[in-house]
């Protein structure tokens, strides 16, 4: 039936006998969260771009916000699987929300953690934690994407405070964020990292609007004109470009789950639908075509199951890789995309309808192979890893 959020969750190769009992609690916690408050509401909030803000203490008291930081600080300390199981269970219901958990956990939370002081922790991690504080992060800019060293984004050291001027383009959550982990070049031109409270003056962040794709989360931009950011907001624990990459490491490491999940809810949809409908007398599940898209599906969102599962160990080892991280990213964007799109097709003329989560699917995984690193720079990431050869200039 549309509307009803009947989700089953593919295991085709007992993928559960792997995870702990403290994952599958988890896993179940998020995804009845999902059934219960995302699924009634995300057709709507999708249509009329309006995101739903009275899930954020929803999402904070059920660890959504920083789930590996520690408890001192108001995470709870769990493992990476863990982590990327609430992330794909979260994207499974849509992948704005699974942003907005994203962003808040590892660009917000994490390089406040990694490379904050002990008083920026304080100060900051637990109001984060439950949703009381909002964070963005801003990399990204007008002119720099795929290259943010590019960035012109600067801040000047004025003796008592630093003085930042720059802006930022694609930045979620910004809109109603409180604070913005914002990256910008130093007097050396050496990138750093700066905790900019967005009530400050000369701070401004206009929504993006006219958006066909995660309409149900909020994007906007990050402007700063000669903003006072005092000294003690500075996060002086590495800089350099690959401060703000090792935050993006851990954000692609949880959309790799979080792909699975929304390919997951598109082949259940395809499956369910193929064999309740019905033509020349029999369901199109009887049909090889339709069999093929279906067995398809399951292959590949199994062999994906198994990267990110992987990859999930050897971070809770710190034995993943930058490129190991890249290569799951793409695959699991790329592998939801072509699922999202063919059960589109296994629903025809339905699958275009808000009765069903296909299209809404489909719409906001052609953001999220584009954004935190797109399709074709992860290959590069790859291929500069076997070869040795940088092929980015």
């Amino acid at each position: 039936m549309a509307n009803q959020d009947n989700f089953k969750s593919p295991d085709y190769y007992l993928l559960d006998e792997l995870l702990s009992d403290e994952h599958l609690l988890i896993r179940k916690s998020i995804r009845e969260f999902v059934k219960k408050e995302i699924s009634p509401i995300i057709e709507e909030a999708c249509q009329t771009c309006v995101f739903p803000h009275k899930i954020l203490p929803q999402l904070g008291s059920l660890g959504c916000f920083g789930p590996f930081i520690p408890t001192e600080y108001g995470g709870a300390e769990l493992d990476q699987i863990s982590y990327g199981l609430i992330m794909q269970e979260l994207e499974r219901g849509d992948s704005g929300i699974r942003s907005t958990a994203s962003v808040q956990s590892s660009l917000v939370m994490f390089p406040i953690f990694k490379y904050g002081t002990e008083d920026q922790r304080k100060k900051y991690l637990n109001k984060l934690a439950t949703g009381e504080m909002m964070g963005c992060f801003g990399l990204t800019e007008p002119n720099h994407g795929s290259n943010p060293g590019g960035m012109e984004s600067k801040f000047k050291d004025m003796g008592d405070h630093f003085l930042l001027n720059g802006s930022k383009l694609w930045i979620s959550n910004s809109p109603f964020a409180d604070i913005a982990i914002v990256w910008a070049k130093n007097d050396n031109n050496r990138i750093q990292g700066l905790i900019v409270e967005t009530q400050l003056e000369g701070v401004s962040a206009p929504e993006t609007h006219n958006k066909w794709s995660l309409r149900g989360s909020v994007t906007g931009e990050l402007i700063f004109d000669n903003v006072r950011v005092p000294k003690s907001n500075l996060l002086p624990g590495k800089d350099g470009l690959g401060a703000p990459l090792g935050c993006l490491d851990s954000a692609r490491y949880g959309i790799a789950w979080g792909a699975i999940g929304a390919a997951m809810d598109c082949y259940d949809t395809a499956l369910r639908y193929s064999l309740q409908r019905e033509q020349f007398g029999k369901p199109i599940a009887a049909f090889q075509l339709q069999q093929k898209k279906l067995a398809e599906m399951i292959t590949e969102i199994t062999k994906a199951q198994f990267l990110t599962w992987r990859l999930g160990v050897l971070k809770n080892e710190n034995k993943a890789t930058t490129a190991q991280i890249s290569m799951a990213k793409r695959n699991n964007v790329a592998m939801a995309l072509n699922i999202a799109r063919e059960s589109r097709q296994v629903l025809g003329a339905m699958g275009i309808t808000g009765d069903y989560s296909i299209m809404r699917h489909m719409m906001n995984l052609e953001s999220v192979i584009t954004y935190e690193g797109t399709h074709d720079i992860h290959l590069l990431i790859t291929g500069h890893d076997i070869t040795g050869i940088s092929a980015f200039k």
